[in-house]
């Protein structure tokens, strides 16, 4: 089969497709001339990323196709149930994100309870100047041991996270209405094996109890779960992450907790006007934000390309 790689693919995933016989092209084309290189190319199957829209239009005048894949840890850019309907298999990797995210997730944690945005901003400024006044403005740092971390949406992504907090020696509490219970095993270097067992509370619980909570919502969320009643429901020494979807929180209330005080830190990956966020985001002190880099690890990419390949030959077997 004639595989095109409009965004790149992994080494391994190429790899993959090739030995077992398939041709894989990897070409960036542009937008409006997309169907008419598949057809005419014949191209069985187009691997993309959110760069690379598949819109109805453009599925529909490519008659030559018939699998997609998601190398994107979202799939809002491609219209998969048009896809489906045309006879289309879809193919993404679900979990292949899932550490990655957990990651970054745990080190804007971390970057906002001991200062490091802050001190990292000034020391190239100040730090042989007022190195000592620096110091005193960062040393009421907070550690996360023995502090409780809620977790809203417990699906790869929040288990992953989960299982990093308990390693940090932090207590775990998380809103599912889909997980009422889960079994969360922490894998170490050396083989040994510890289960901690997990239940769903009750949002409000989650948000008035917890020392931090992180955002890990799906892409089908239609409505902000986190608007300004559920804020005032936290903490105000509290802080909010969101490394999930930009639907999770509304963006306006955040500010606005964040500027009377009602919240004590918030750190964002992900955006509503991107790739423009809004100076009021940019410019606010109390937010720790990295620009929706979540499965941007070369780790993220061998694992996407690997499922991907892995799917594509097992649905041709």
């Amino acid at each position: 089969m004639k595989i095109l790689a409009t965004d790149g693919l992994s080494g391994i995933g190429v790899q993959l497709l090739e030995n077992a016989g398939h041709e894989v092209i990897i070409k960036k084309v542009a937008q409006n001339q997309l169907s008419d290189y598949i057809t005419t190319n014949e191209f069985d199957g187009v691997l993309v990323k959110r760069s690379t829209p598949l819109t109805k239009v453009i599925l529909s005048e490519s008659p030559t196709l018939k699998f997609i894949g998601n190398c994107d840890i979202i799939s809002t850019h491609i219209d998969v149930d048009f896809a489906e309907q045309q006879g289309l298999s879809v193919f993404q990797a679900i979990t292949a994100s899932s550490n990655s995210i957990a990651e970054l997730t745990i080190g804007h944690l971390l970057n906002c309870v001991r200062h490091l945005k802050d001190s990292n901003r000034e020391m190239p400024l100040e730090g042989d100047s007022k190195f000592d006044t620096l110091r005193h403005s960062y040393s009421a740092g907070t550690e996360v041991e023995g502090k409780i971390l809620g977790i809203i949406g417990f699906g790869n992504v929040g288990q992953e996270v989960a299982k990093k907090a308990i390693g940090l020696g932090m207590k775990v509490m998380y809103y599912d209405k889909d997980e009422e219970h889960v079994e969360i095993i922490l894998d170490f270097y050396d083989q040994q094996v510890v289960k901690f067992n997990l239940s769903s509370s009750p949002l409000k619980e989650v948000l008035s109890t917890s020392d931090f909570v992180s955002l890990h919502l799906t892409s089908n969320q239609k409505d902000y779960l986190i608007g300004p009643k559920e804020l005032k429901d936290m903490k105000p020494t509290a802080g909010l992450i969101n490394t999930s979807y930009f639907k999770a929180v509304d963006e306006v209330a955040l500010i606005k907790s964040l500027e009377n005080n009602e919240l004590r830190f918030a750190a964002l990956d992900v955006f509503e006007d991107e790739p423009q966020p809004p100076i009021q985001l940019l410019m606010n002190p109390k937010l720790s934000l990295s620009p929706n880099i979540g499965g941007a690890t070369q780790e993220t990419q061998d694992r996407i390309a690997k499922e991907l390949a892995d799917q594509i030959l097992s649905s041709l077997n």
